[in-house]
């Protein structure tokens, strides 16, 4: 059973990327037909234990995003994702549980843990469909750091309001919710910092430990900040990013045993969370859930992010995207198991409107949101030249890099000779592979697309080198003429 459940993860995989649609619905779907209504038939209705195996998937989620997000890009983007994940929350609750109150006639409890748990973003479910959309930075910066940040506050309001007795205040909410963060986030930095000393300076007997050794370290992260009664989940994804930012030894390797683990938690978490599901149970929830999410998606959403991103004068068309991106994936899922863990009256209601609501809404938000970007003119045309990809391989000893570098369709590198690319002195272009044959390349070589280039580079001069590269991808050999950046997508 776990080998034919592994073969049709690996097949849902695929599916989901040629498709377009997240990951998240093909593991739910896996989950769903194994169920008691499905094909296995296999009764699981332990929801302590979902919430606990949930929990520890979201950590190692939380850290394989952490390390792959580059400072450079979300630093700008830190002050509007830090209040959209904060008091956008905010307004998204409010509004989403005043609908749950007054449409659907949920009393207050139940209505704020729905707004609650259906308020926070899933960085997977969106990047898995606009990975082939190239947005601006300040977008991208802003969607991937409120996907980390907004876990830590919707957690605590979710734990407050399914705890037993009478909800607090409001302000004794944000203050509680200000000192956990303020904890999580401390301890989240200084694991960080102390972690990524320690590797570059302590020589671990083999290669293979670094990526151990990151991941244990991000793990620590949580338990800290989790025992100092801070949020455990901003302080993982807060150390996972200065890890990720170091220049650690044996980086790709840990970039590959991290993004396999998420790969693996979120297989497993989707997987568990689609058996819980009972879809003979659902039929009553259907349309209250389609209500709700039509609330959250068209008012509270939009309305968070307007309010929420008032000060920093961002154009309609990035706040329109921006709506639309608020994907739902595995956290409220995973949320809305507190209130049946906490024998909340109702939890099994809201756990249903919560599945029905994510998967409706990811199912029409998912595949639209590169049309969307396309409209409102934030996405590459056709015409436009394309980004180019570019990997990077360690030569430690020789204090090096190799870079592999595709020339996609579109790209102005097409037709620049290899001489006319003027990669700063310290890097150059010592192989290029084309129509299946490698050659060394003459300075007068011209470069066409679908080219792969292996491009050497000295530690100082590899990120010059990398945005040269990009700079020529978009304009040519006239590139540093034409003032084109190879920093990112414009702003």
């Amino acid at each position: 059973m776990c080998s034919l459940v592994l073969l049709v993860a690996v097949a849902a995989v695929r599916i989901s990327s040629r498709s377009g649609l997240p990951s998240l619905l093909v593991y739910l779907g896996i989950g769903v037909t194994m169920g008691q209504d499905g094909i296995g038939d296999i009764h699981f209705n332990n929801a302590e234990l979902t919430q606990v195996i949930g929990y520890a998937a979201l950590v190692v989620i939380l850290a394989e995003g952490g390390l792959g997000t580059k400072w450079k890009e979300i630093k700008p983007a830190l002050p509007a994702a830090s209040v959209l994940s904060t008091v956008g929350v905010a307004v998204s609750v409010g509004v989403t549980a005043t609908a749950a109150h007054y449409l659907i006639g949920l009393e207050w409890r139940q209505a704020l843990i729905i707004g609650a748990v259906v308020s926070s973003t899933d960085a997977a479910a969106v990047f898995s469909v606009l990975r082939k959309v190239p947005l601006p930075a300040r977008v991208t910066g802003i969607l991937e750091a409120e996907s980390g940040f907004n876990d830590a506050p919707v957690v605590i309001l979710v734990v407050a309001f399914s705890t037993a007795g009478p909800v607090e205040h409001w302000y004794v909410l944000i203050g509680e919710i200000t000192l956990e963060l303020v904890i999580g986030a401390a301890i989240g930095l200084a694991v960080g910092f102390l972690g990524s000393f320690g590797l570059r300076h302590v020589a671990l007997p083999a290669s293979g430990l670094y990526p151990i050794a990151v991941m244990a370290i991000a793990v620590t992260a949580y338990a800290a900040g989790a025992l100092a009664h801070g949020s455990g989940f901003l302080a993982v994804y807060l150390a996972s990013v200065v890890l990720g930012n170091a220049k650690l030894p044996h980086w790709p390797a840990t970039r590959g045993f991290a993004d396999g683990l998420g790969w693996i938690a979120q297989i497993g978490m989707f997987v568990l969370l689609g058996l819980l599901v009972t879809p003979h149970e659902m039929g009553d929830d259907i349309w209250p859930a389609i209500l709700i999410g039509l609330v959250l998606t068209m008012v509270a959403r939009p309305l968070s992010v307007v309010l929420a991103l008032l000060p920093f004068r961002m154009r309609w068309q990035e706040q329109a995207l921006m709506s639309w991106a608020g994907l739902r994936g595995a956290v409220p899922v995973i949320l809305a198991t507190i209130p049946m863990v906490n024998g909340v009256e109702d939890s099994r209601r809201i756990f249903n409107l919560v599945f029905v609501l994510v998967v409706v809404y990811t199912l029409v938000q998912g595949p639209t949101l590169p049309w969307l970007a396309r409209k409102l003119h934030l996405g590459k045309s056709a015409t436009e030249a394309a980004d180019l990809g570019i990997e990077s391989a360690p030569l430690e000893r020789l204090r090096g890099h190799l870079l592999s570098v595709a020339i996609p369709e579109g790209s102005k590198m097409h037709g620049v000779e290899v001489a006319e690319l003027r990669l700063p002195a310290g890097a150059a272009v010592t192989l290029i592979v084309r129509d299946g044959e490698s050659f060394v390349p003459l300075p007068t070589t011209v470069l066409r697309r679908d080219d792969e280039l292996l491009v050497v580079a000295t530690d100082p001069v590899k990120d010059a080198a990398e945005r040269r590269l990009r700079a020529v991808g978009r304009g040519g050999k006239l590139a540093g003429w034409l003032g084109t950046s190879g920093n990112g997508p414009e702003d």
